[in-house]
Order: C-alpha cells, then sequence, then structure tokens
C-alpha cells in the first residue's frame, strides 16, 4: 500500500493531481482544500490512502495528516464511499468539520453539495467522539445564527468561494447590516466582504 507520496507535480485541477516520482506518474485523487495548497507549486508531497476495490485501486492524496485520519473516518461510516468523503473535505475544511460534529450542526453539514440531511446527521452520530480538532486549531465558538445565515454561505459557497471565507465575510456583514437583515441585503453585504 502507498501511504506517502513526494515529486513533482505535472498536472493540477480541482479533483486530481498526477505526481511523478521515480519516472512514474500517479494519478491521486485530490480534495479542493487540498488543490488550493498544491496550486503553483512544482514539487509537492501528499498523505495517500490507497483504496483497493476488486476491479481497480485508486489513490487519494491530502496535503496535511489531519485531511487523511478526516477521510478515514468519514469513508467508516457505512453509506459514505471515498467519492462522498472527498466531496466532503472539499466543502467543508478538517476544522470545520470537527467544530460542525462536535456541536451536532446538521444544517451546515448538509449545506456541502452531495450531503443530505440523513448522511449529515449520520457524521454528528458515528463521528461525535472520533472526530477531534487538529493539535492547536481552536474551537470555532458557538455563535447564534439566523435562518437565512445558512442560505447566504450555501449561495456564497456555490459561487466558488471556499466555506471558510464565506463565513467569515458572512459573520463580518452580519454586524454591519444587523440582526434583521432579508437575504438579498446579507447576501450583497458579504460578497462586499469577498471582494474587498
Amino acid at each position: 500500500m502507498i501511504g506517502y507520496l513526494r515529486g513533482n507535480l505535472r498536472q493540477l485541477d480541482a479533483t486530481r493531481a498526477l505526481v511523478v516520482a521515480g519516472g512514474v506518474g500517479y494519478e491521486v485523487h485530490i480534495s479542493l482544500t487540498t488543490y488550493y495548497k498544491l496550486e503553483g507549486r512544482s514539487d509537492v508531497e501528499l498523505e495517500i490512502y490507497t483504496h483497493v476495490r476488486e476491479d481497480q485501486i485508486s489513490l487519494y492524496g491530502f496535503a496535511t495528516p489531519e485531511e487523511k485520519i478526516a477521510f478515514e473516518k468519514l469513508i467508516s461510516i457505512s453509506g459514505i464511499g471515498p467519492t462522498v468523503a472527498q466531496k466532503i473535505l472539499s466543502g467543508i475544511d478538517v476544522a470545520d468539520l470537527a467544530d460542525a460534529v462536535a456541536r451536532d450542526d446538521v444544517r451546515k453539514l448538509s449545506s456541502i453539495p452531495g450531503v443530505g440531511k440523513k448522511t449529515a446527521e449520520r457524521i454528528c452520530l458515528e463521528l461525535r467522539d472520533k472526530l477531534t480538532l487538529p493539535t492547536g486549531v481552536p474551537a470555532t465558538p458557538v455563535t447564534a445564527r439566523h435562518a437565512i445565515d445558512d442560505d447566504v454561505q450555501s449561495a456564497l459557497v456555490n459561487l466558488g468561494y471556499k466555506p471558510a471565507a464565506a463565513d467569515a465575510a458572512l459573520d463580518a456583514a452580519r454586524k454591519q447590516v444587523g440582526g434583521e437583515a432579508e437575504f438579498s441585503a446579507l447576501l450583497k453585504a458579504s460578497l462586499r466582504q469577498l471582494t474587498r
């Protein structure tokens, strides 16, 4: 089994990296989180999970050990395979995932494309005591969110912004426009924060 890979990055797109090591090109499935960390680099190091099925062997690569651990925990859940786990890690970073699980935040998890309410509930239930924050990463303080906040956050992610950036812009926008802002006003204020 391959558990680690270091080499030259020959090709990169949002879901795959081609890493050449020892004259062999390894096609590695990656999340958007890892993609952003690899972008613009030529030499790379990846933590690797080797997924073996009777008809194929697939490599999944991660820029950090924490992301690999989260991936392994996710695929241990019935009904979540490597492809879905990779989509989850593309939609939320590890610290936010651990925080959402700790707070039983089904709404946040189900806002990730490809994750329904039942899957989100299963993630919270099965990973509650298994997924802890990486060392040195503070837990996000629990704040009261309004009903439209999740809609705005989802809209920002669908526009291509990273979930962490969308959350930060949303929090700043909420302070500006106040507690009773409508969806469009809150979305515009959030976009202004992101385009500064």
